[in-house]
């Protein structure tokens, strides 16, 4: 068993605990159990897409739930009879429940079945409020938005 020590961040660290539980959780959950195979893909600064490959669902075989933090798919096979005798079953038919953490401010924006692939278009919007903020000393001027890639201040 791979077991990951986070003690020595630890102890420099402050306010990290949250994140260590959740890698230490996570790599604990995710032994042994790889389906459906998912994809997870990055397609801009803050715009992701995860793709699970669902062959033999339905859009109604599947649930997408979006709480605080956290995305879970679930799919469900329904009780089809098929006509003949399967002389080899490669195919998995049994019902699956991918959970994925979600950061801060990451919103699910849509959601697609093709070709038996569904995507799972994501994009972090951070409230205004949460944006960092040049502080002016003495009160020269008024706070201004700092612009993460250093491009020109917005003003607040």
């Amino acid at each position: 068993m791979n077991r990951m020590d986070f003690t020595p961040y630890r102890r420099t660290t402050v306010g990290f605990d949250r994140l260590f539980d959740l890698l230490e959780n996570n790599a604990r959950a995710n032994q042994g159990d790889n389906y459906p195979p998912f994809n997870i893909e990055r397609r801009g600064d803050d715009q992701y897409r995860i793709t699970l490959a669902v062959a033999g669902f339905k859009s109604e075989d599947i649930d997408i739930t979006a709480q605080q933090n956290l995305l879970i798919v679930t799919g469900r096979k329904g009780e089809e009879q098929e006509t003949g005798e399967f002389l080899h079953v490669g195919i998995a038919q049994r019902g699956f429940e991918r959970r994925f953490e979600l950061a801060d401010f990451v919103l699910v924006k849509d959601a697609k079945l093709a070709d038996g692939l569904l995507s799972i278009d994501l994009q972090r919007e951070v409230p205004e409020a949460m944006k960092p903020k040049k502080i002016a000393i003495n009160g020269a001027k008024p706070l201004t938005v700092v612009d993460v890639e250093g491009d020109a201040d917005k003003a607040a």
